[in-house]
């Protein structure tokens, strides 16, 4: 079992809270992705899973075993970092096998698990090249081969798809989606990037300020967000929150709309001045104010307008929240 259990930890750096209180837990072979904004606790969550970091209280098991005290080496897991972190005079084949010739494992079973690796990750051809004759692509998958040799209970990945350029962290994700289904292992993942969330993880961990938002599957935190930061957080375009009396409706509620729900034929009715359109490719998106919040609308490249466009929301698209956020 790769289960992987938090419960009540905490994690204080000069007295200030990064990590409050927080319980989680991870099945066996699911892969989890946590996501949050720069400095909302993701990666020190992944150094305390990792024994990388120390926890201020609280337990963390990993496959049912309390591991607070164990060494990170004796945690039975991989680490892949935001950067490759490869040996830049050592050959792929060098690289991948280093951590277990240092753990002095049979020559030919070092072998063995290169090869198998190099295979799983498109690398054999590869494998006398050195670092700096790889593409980033490349390289990022020499760093999860030397993860895959030491065939661990769970996979630890910190961004590692930050340092490459759209196209290929695109490629890369559905890679590390297959390495996963062929490793049939835990990961655990952090990103900053909710697109990467929403298309990887069986579940997602949305944070805030080391406090859980929502741990829930994909579908249902973008469809049923627990509250307005989740809401704000997941959807490409954001959610587009408007005042009720500014829709003429409850002025105790606050409202959630997705922009691509701003034209859908609805009773309520709203003209608006446009501010900046963006036109990219299929769709594009209109930008304007509803009182004093800024909102947007995705639509169709070919839909026409001049300087107004006029909205007509459907009731039931409308989300609701209370004025502390919460979702009603």
């Amino acid at each position: 079992m790769s289960n992987v259990v938090l419960k009540n930890v905490t994690k204080i750096y000069d007295k200030n809270i990064v990590i409050n209180n927080i319980n989680l837990e991870i099945k066996d072979k699911e892969f989890v992705v946590l996501v949050g904004a720069s400095g909302c606790g993701k990666s020190t969550i992944l150094r305390m899973i990792a024994g990388l970091e120390e926890i201020t209280s609280g337990e963390i098991l990993i496959g049912d075993k309390k591991v607070n005290d164990i060494p990170p080496k004796d945690r039975d897991i991989a680490f892949v970092f935001q950067s490759y972190a490869l040996y830049p005079h050592m050959t792929v084949r060098e690289n991948i096998a280093f951590g277990l010739k240092m753990r002095k494992i049979d020559k030919k079973i070092i072998e063995q698990k290169v090869q198998e690796a190099a295979e799983i990750l498109d690398l054999t051809e590869y494998l006398d090249r050195k670092p700096k004759q790889l593409s980033g692509g490349q390289r990022q998958r020499v760093a999860l081969g030397r993860a895959i040799v030491r065939n661990p209970k769970v996979f630890l990945m910190d961004e590692p798809l930050s340092n490459l350029d759209a196209k290929l962290r695109v490629q890369m994700r559905s890679e590390i989606k297959k390495l996963h289904e062929k490793l049939q292992t835990t990961f655990i993942y952090v990103t900053h990037d909710q697109t990467e969330a929403l298309t990887m993880g069986d579940r997602i961990v949305v944070l805030d300020k080391g406090v859980i938002q929502q741990f829930d599957t994909p579908e249902e935190i973008y469809n049923n967000p627990s509250n307005t930061f989740v809401a704000g957080f997941i959807g490409s375009p954001q959610m587009n929150f408007i005042e009720g009396k500014d829709l003429g409706l409850d002025e105790n509620i606050l409202y959630g709309i997705r922009p691509e729900k701003m034209i859908c034929g609805g009773g309520i009715k709203k003209t608006v001045d446009i501010e900046i359109t963006e036109l990219l490719g299929s769709e594009k998106i209109v930008y304007f104010n509803i009182g004093d919040k800024k909102c947007s609308a995705k639509l169709p490249a070919d839909y026409s307008f001049d300087k107004t466009l006029e909205l007509s929301i459907c009731e039931e698209d409308l989300y609701k929240f209370d004025k502390t956020g919460k979702r009603i």
